[in-house]
């Protein structure tokens, strides 16, 4: 719910706990009280998990935290404990339920700030996702401890700033910043081109030999479907061009690429690909 309450994840860090909402304040109960369908689903699941089950932390886009050990429920009706304040909108705080746990800091990056995107075949479905919290059968604790301990897996948290946009307003101002030498194209109407699938490349530059570089930005790790999205961009210049371009990928991800993405890359015609590290410096004015 990093929408509605950000940083929480960060919290549920520092504070060696998950939680869920549900106040008691609210008329939820753990036995009677307000009957709301999601609430029973949780309610039910609550009282599923035991001290000793480990959790997996699901954010959004397929990313997750970390994995954790429970060593206590402290999710009872009498325990409240919020990890959002109290305030006019939540007169009884939010996120209030709260399971103890150990995170193993043995799987998965050191730094907090980053999490870990899921491979394809380990995301969670629409029904898994979409729970308080359910329980996951479709892989094991040591699967998502494999894959957490991938470093082609890792990336930054998520969050509301425009990562994409704010890259490509930035590529297009610098653009010698990404590759020395390169510059926006100078023809507006071939920059601005929509082509005939409606679609169009993120940034056009050209480079000094004055050949097009079609530049694709991606906030998250790369992927196969990324690099053909990019050639397909390639393609559609080429056709209005009659020359080949070149192709970039600037990707916020791990700088380990994976193997899939290393050989789909390489193929002809070569997609580079580029890691951006986002960094924002601030100075108290005098």
């Amino acid at each position: 719910m990093e929408d509605s309450f950000p940083g929480m994840w960060q919290r549920w860090f520092l504070n060696q706990c998950v939680a869920v909402g549900w106040p008691t304040g609210d008329g939820f109960r753990l036995d009677g009280g307000l009957k709301r369908m999601n609430w029973t689903k949780a309610r039910s699941a609550l009282n599923g998990v035991a001290i000793g089950d480990s959790v997996i932390v699901a954010l959004r886009g397929s990313t997750v935290g970390r994995i954790g050990v429970i060593t206590g429920l402290k999710y009872d009706d009498d325990n409240w404990n919020p990890l959002v304040p109290i305030s006019k909108q939540y007169p009884f705080g939010e996120m209030g339920r709260r399971i103890e746990v150990r995170w193993d800091l043995t799987a998965g990056p050191t730094d907090r700030s980053l999490v870990i995107q899921l491979p394809e075949a380990y995301r969670f479905n629409s029904g898994q996702a979409r729970q308080t919290i359910g329980q996951i059968k479709s892989h094991s604790v040591s699967d998502f401890r494999a894959v957490m301990n991938d470093p082609s897996n890792w990336m930054g948290i998520q969050s509301k700033f425009k990562h994409e946009s704010a890259l490509q307003a930035y590529i297009y101002t610098y653009p010698h910043h990404l590759e020395d030498g390169l510059s926006v194209h100078p023809d507006l109407k071939v920059r601005e081109k929509v082509f005939d699938d409606r679609k169009r490349a993120d940034v056009l530059l050209i480079d000094r030999d004055e050949i097009a570089v079609v530049v694709e930005c991606k906030r998250d790790a790369p992927s196969v479907s990324a690099v053909h999205q990019l050639r397909h961009y390639m393609d559609k210049l080429k056709e209005e061009t009659r020359k080949q371009p070149r192709g970039i990928l600037v990707h916020g991800g791990s700088r380990k690429l994976s193997d899939a993405v290393r050989q789909e890359a390489n193929r002809s015609p070569v997609v580079q690909i580029v890691r951006y590290d986002l960094k924002v410096d601030f100075d108290l004015c005098q």
